[in-house]
Order: C-alpha cells, then structure tokens, then sequence
C-alpha cells in the first residue's frame, strides 16, 4: 500500500511534526504489522525521527546544520541553494519505521519530522507500507 502526504512549509528551514499524517495512513492501510518506509523525493529536504517534545530540539538541529552548512560559503551550484542539498545529504531521505497493532511503533519522545532546507514550498512525501508475516 502506497500514499502520499502533502506538506506545506512556511520557511527555508523548518522541521514540521508529520507523525500524526503517517500514523493516520498507516491506521487507513488496514495493515497491523509490518514496515512502514517514509520517503521524501526531494533534493533540497529530508526526513528524520527525533524527539519531539520539547520543539527547542529542532531549533537546535537546525541552527547546528546551519552552523555546520551556512548558506553562502562559496559553493559551486548556482542556483544558491547548495547549502540545501548538502543538509538534505546529511538528514537522509528515507526513514523505516516498525508497524505494530496498526500504529508506528515509536520511542515515547519520537516523532516523525519532515526537514525542508529550501522552503517555503509545498511537497510531497510517500509512504509505503509492508506487511509483515
């Protein structure tokens, strides 16, 4: 089983919380155990799991990435958005998570975070879910 979330971002660094859209599509697939594989097919923004109940987390994520990656550093794409590509490299573009009971199996602070690094835009993230035996 195959979806997709549409994701809006309102800024060009932004983590946005989609635990409750991927836990709303796993729940609608019917399926109560397997794999859940969460993917952006974006160049220019990524996924992650971390915690998300203190939202000071992602301000620190980010304002490291920014540090370790800073917008203008002299890069060679010319579109002005290298520094995008390479935070997207470094968060990933996929996440698995184990579908137990119907519902992501996820630590008790985990949350599931669609990280734009070229935003505002509007994107897309596919979801495909597995059953398991």
């Amino acid at each position: 089983m195959s979806s997709t979330i549409n994701v809006r971002t309102g800024s060009r660094v932004e983590m946005v919380d989609i635990t409750n859209e991927v836990r709303n599509e796993i729940s609608n697939s019917g399926i109560r155990d397997g794999i859940a594989i969460i993917y952006v097919p974006h160049t220019t923004a990524g996924i992650t799991i971390n915690e998300g109940a203190d939202p000071a987390v992602c301000r620190d994520i980010i304002q490291k990435l920014n540090q370790l990656v800073p917008a203008n550093a002299g890069y060679h794409h010319l579109e002005g958005n290298a520094d995008s590509h390479i935070k997207a490299t470094l968060v990933g573009s996929s996440v698995h998570v184990i579908v137990e009971k119907g519902a992501p199996l996820l630590g008790t602070w985990q949350k599931i975070f669609f990280c734009e690094f070229d935003g505002p835009r509007s994107r897309r993230v596919f979801i495909k879910i597995i059953k398991g035996d």
